[in-house]
């Protein structure tokens, strides 16, 4: 039999709950935003031996990692852009995805948490590409057998990177000025 109870709710756990609750759903969002941005923001490239593909994903990710830090940016990364891989025939892909992005969104959540600035978006932006390109390098040598081929998908991962790194770096300030 299960008791009803009367008691209030301690403010320090409804301030948890709270806090909880805002985690999930700006991490949720930000899993949508980099799925969307991904799926249908993206040109796909005549090079590689699959292609290849050119995305704004990394541009909410990013926002996600500097605004909210390195939980949210390593979730929204990984799920978000794993999903991606796994509903659009890169299935292959995914778990290296989840990894690779996931720790992408990390490093740049961890370095901007608590420095704030310019100069620490860009470092973080260039160590989440210095990520990407090692990642995926492995990552496609594993799956295609070859540590040659790899190298034909740098410069793309390079351009995926630049390209939301300027998106990213013009509006990022004003960003977070509102979320203050």
């Amino acid at each position: 039999m299960i008791e009803k109870s009367n008691t209030a709710i301690p403010v320090t756990e409804k301030q948890t709950t709270s806090s909880q609750i805002r985690f999930i759903t700006i991490t949720a969002m930000f899993i949508a935003l980099t799925y969307v941005f991904t799926a249908f923001v993206n040109i796909k490239l005549p090079i590689a031996a699959n292609g290849g593909l050119i995305h704004l994903g990394n541009v909410p990710l990013f926002i996600g990692a500097i605004l909210f830090g390195k939980k949210t940016g390593a979730i929204a990364g990984g799920v978000g852009m794993g999903l991606f891989d796994l509903l659009s025939g890169w299935t292959a892909w995914a778990p290296f995805t989840l990894v690779i992005v996931g720790l992408m969104g990390f490093a740049v959540g961890a370095i901007t948490e608590k420095r704030k600035g310019f100069g620490w978006n860009v470092l973080a932006i260039a160590v989440a590409c210095v990520i990407k390109v090692v990642g995926y390098y492995i990552a496609e040598g594993f799956i295609y057998g070859n540590w040659a081929a790899p190298v034909a998908s740098i410069p793309g991962n390079l351009v995926q990177i630049g390209v939301a790194a300027v998106i990213v770096l013009l509006v990022i300030g004003r960003l977070q000025k509102l979320v203050k």
